[in-house]
Formats: structure tokens, sequence, C-alpha cells
């Protein structure tokens, strides 16, 4: 059984959201102009979920201690919760989304943790504990957006997750200097051991050569078995969205294309995607149709997000309709404005 209608977040708020909206202004101008395509109540929602989200980056990247940080965020996000909020424009409006959406709370706290882990400088053995990772950062921002634009299934949630999974691995491709210049490593210890990497030397003077180049590769080869799957995912969503979002995850992919063709060197250059290739791959997602949506499960690393979600449509929570609200760009977005470095 399905809600009458979407959920109006701004109703009763219009000063929070509209504070909001000047966050996303400032610091995401791409963002906040891809906002325009979206029903003004979904807007409001993303608006202000990716306000939370902003500012939890911002007190734990930009504060003097980052674990009071934190503990202070965490202590926020409760009482966003109890809807209690503190008095603050933002805390006001997510917790209005999180009632109105019916948010499971475990995907804000997924993102806390994740960026607990970054300031324990925490590294990663292999793949699978990357994958843990991305799905704290990155994988629950795409949950959290399925959930704002109606689709709670098992299946959508998954793909959502999927796709958030291939951005965050395209991220840390393309950031191997800048994390490596900070003294961070977010690369398999495994792979850079198999490839004979001294991981001390390489923090300490990092340089392009062709073994780095075959690890930052393998992880951009990693990246595309997710983007597959998520991709897919477009397929459950109504077709008036289906263009935008297929095309801002081929945007995000196009990253990884462009870290190809500079021959894996993330070193010394940064990938960029032009606006004339943006343009490009809008037009072919426009003509392209969408093929049946991957039936694999979820990874490990995700299925916690899925079950989260899923058991708030067990437990008398009623979905909401779908609508034609961006998650993937609201994903693409937060990543491309993330800042891990502590």
């Amino acid at each position: 059984m399905m809600r009458d209608r979407t959920p109006e977040p701004s109703v009763g708020f219009p000063s929070d959201f509209e504070h909001c909206r000047e966050i996303i202004r400032i610091g995401s101008k791409s963002f906040h102009f891809a906002s325009l395509m979206l029903p003004k109540e979904v807007r409001q929602a993303a608006f202000a979920t990716y306000a939370f989200c902003r500012i939890a980056d911002d007190e734990v990247d930009l504060g003097e201690d980052p674990i009071t940080a934190l503990d202070a965020m965490s202590t926020r996000l409760d009482r966003i919760y109890k809807q209690k909020p503190l008095d603050e424009p933002v805390d006001r409006a997510f917790a209005h989304v999180v009632k109105a959406y019916d948010m499971p709370q475990a995907l804000p706290e997924a993102l806390l943790e994740g960026m607990k882990w970054d300031t324990q400088n925490r590294r990663y053995e292999t793949l699978d504990d990357l994958l843990d990772y991305a799905a704290r950062v990155a994988g629950s921002v795409g949950a959290m957006m399925s959930v704002l634009m109606g689709n709670r299934t098992p299946e959508a949630v998954a793909r959502a997750c999927d796709l958030g999974l291939a951005m965050q691995l395209t991220n840390i491709a393309r950031d191997v200097g800048e994390d490596a210049r900070a003294g961070r490593i977010y690369l398999p210890l495994d792979w850079m051991a198999e490839a004979g990497v001294d991981l001390d030397q390489f923090l300490h003077n990092p340089q392009c050569t062709d073994i780095t180049r075959s690890v930052v590769k393998r992880l951009l080869d990693a990246a595309e078995l997710y983007y597959e799957r998520g991709l897919s995912g477009v397929s459950l969503l109504n077709k008036d969205c289906q263009t935008a979002i297929r095309a801002a995850g081929k945007i995000y992919r196009e990253i990884g294309h462009e870290l190809r063709r500079m021959d894996y060197d993330s070193i010394n250059n940064r990938a960029v995607v032009s606006k004339s290739r943006k343009l490009s791959l809008l037009i072919q997602a426009s003509r392209e149709t969408s093929e049946q949506s991957s039936k694999d499960a979820a990874p490990q690393a995700t299925q916690y997000l899925v079950s989260a979600v899923d058991s708030k449509r067990s437990d008398g929570g009623q979905p909401i309709p779908p609508t034609r609200v961006n998650w993937v760009i609201d994903l693409f977005m937060r990543l491309e404005q993330q800042n891990r470095a502590i």
C-alpha cells in the first residue's frame, strides 16, 4: 500500500529549508543548478539531507578536534530522530524530512561512522575492507536518496548502494596523489604489497610508476562491476527521471575513463570531465533505454543498509510513491565535494 501523496517537508519550515538551499548554493553550484529540475517538495528534502551531510563533513574536517565534533554530530542526530532538534535551521529541516520520509536512522549513522574511520586514519587491508568504508561514506548517501525518491525495495536500495560504491572507488582512484601527500592511503594494502610498493616510501614521496598505475587500474576495474549493477537500477525508476540519473552515473564514470586516458596517473594529475563532454554524455543518456535491473544480491558491505530500509517497510512504514528526485545527482555532487583529509 502506498501513501496518497509525496510528503511536503517544506510546509511550515520555509526559512529553514531556504537556509539549507543556501548552503548548497554556496557549497555546490553544480548540484544547486541540477536541483532545479526536481519537484519542489523533493528538492527541499534533498537540500535538507545534503545540508546535514555537508555540515557533518565541515564540522569534522575543519574543526580543531574531529572526535569531539563527531560526538556532537551524533548527539545532534539523536535529537533529530527524537524530533527534538537543536535550534538550528539544518537540524529542524532534517528532522522534518526524517519524519516525513520515515528515514531509517541507520543511514545517517553509517555516514558518521565512515567519518569516524577517517579521523582514525584507517587503512584497508583488502578490497572488501575498502568496500566497508565506501558503504558508509557513499552507499549510505545513495540509500538515503533512494528513500527520498520513494524506491524503498531491497532491489532498488541495493542498486543505489552499488552506484555509491562505484563512485567512491572512482573518487579514491582519482585522489591517490592528493591523499598520499596528506599522509593517507585508501588503496587496498594487499594490492600495494602484491605490486611491490614500499608504503612508507610512497607516502613520503608519492611517485607515479608502472606499479602505481597498475594498482589504480585495478581499482577502476573493480569500480566497473558496481557501475554496471548500479546503473542497471535505472530501470526501476519512473521513465521521466531515468535520463538524468543515467547521465549522472555516466558523468562520474567518465572520471575513471579520463584516468585511463591519463595512463592511470592520479598522482601528478587530477581527472576532470569537461562541460562539453558532460553535455555529450547527457545526450547519450537521453537516447538510451533502460536494461533490466541486476538481480545480484547486495554485497556484504551494504547489506545492512538495505536491511535498514527494508525493515522500515516491514514494520508498518508505508513506501512513498516513486517521484522524479535524482538521487544519483545528489550522491554524485556529495562525492564531488567530499574532503576525506582530516
